[in-house]
Formats: C-alpha cells, structure tokens, sequence
C-alpha cells in the first residue's frame, strides 16, 4: 500500500548536493511530491526536506540508496515518528469582503494574514498542514488568482532530532 513520507535529511552544504538526491530519485523513476532545502545553523550542512509517496519497502529502498550517497550526512523519516509538519503559502485573490472576513476570522489562529494590499488584490500569508491548506484552497477555488507554496518541512516532536 502506498502512503505519503516525509524524509528530510543533512546534507553537504555544496555545489551538486541536491542534484545528486534528484539524480537519484529521476535514475529511480521515484516522484518527488515536494521538496525544500536552505542551510543550517552550521553552514556546512542543508537540512532538505521531501515528501514522496510509495509502499514503506520501496521508501526503506529510497532511505537506503540515499544513506548511500556522500554527501548526505544524516536521514530520518518523520513519517516513522509523532512529528510536526507545515507548509506555507502565498495566495492572491482580488479583494472582496467575504474573503477578508474569511481571513479575519483565521488571524487569531495564527493560520492566515493579509501580508499585502494593492490596486484591490491581496496577497494572503497561510500557514499549516497540507490537508488543511489544501480544504482552505478548495473554498476559494474560483477567487484565486495565484498560488506559491514552500512544500513541507517538518521536526520530530520530543527527544528525537536530526542532529549531528
């Protein structure tokens, strides 16, 4: 049965890192459903994030064939463990007040924010979990005008850490 995982990963801060884990993935014919990558606090290292979808023996496959790569220093899959994950996005729409009371109505959860007004469009900040960004997205299905999203990144909660 194929199910949704989330592996994120340290890895060397260098030139063909990343296209090294996608060489992989393409060689693989292995879909890449999101992925983010920035730096880390050691300048040395990337933190990447990926979801991609397949039964749990080809992801431990996946898992493997990316231990294996040199530059990739340290994996862990948040789908194995209780973690949290979010996903951020940008969303333009033209101005109306059934969308800003939508909004509004958000801003106390810390889920959704007007980061912009001009010329009677808005950009809209949201941030939260995929199923939910993606009902959010659904109910302003014929307003949206553009659409960015980060893909996810995510921590394991308590004790566990992808650290060194």
């Amino acid at each position: 049965m194929s199910r949704q995982h989330i592996i994120s990963l340290l890895l060397e801060n260098e030139a063909g890192a990343l296209s090294r884990v996608a060489g992989l993935f393409s060689a693989r014919a292995y879909n890449i459903e999101s992925l983010t990558v920035a730096p880390t606090q050691d300048i040395t290292l990337s933190r990447l994030t990926l979801v991609t979808v397949g039964s749990d023996e080809t992801v431990e496959q996946i898992k493997k064939q990316l231990n294996k790569l040199i530059d990739v220093v340290k994996l862990i899959d948040l789908s194995e463990s209780f973690s949290l994950e979010r996903e951020l996005v940008l969303v333009k729409v033209k101005k109306n007040d059934a969308i800003v009371q939508k909004i509004e109505a958000l801003e106390g959860d810390s889920l959704a924010r007007i980061t912009d007004e001009t010329d009677g469009y808005l950009i809209i900040e949201l941030s939260g979990e995929t199923i939910w960004l993606n009902e959010f997205l659904s109910s302003l299905e014929n307003e949206l005008i553009e659409v960015v999203r980060t893909g996810v990144i995510g921590l394991s909660r308590g004790e566990r850490a992808l650290t060194l």
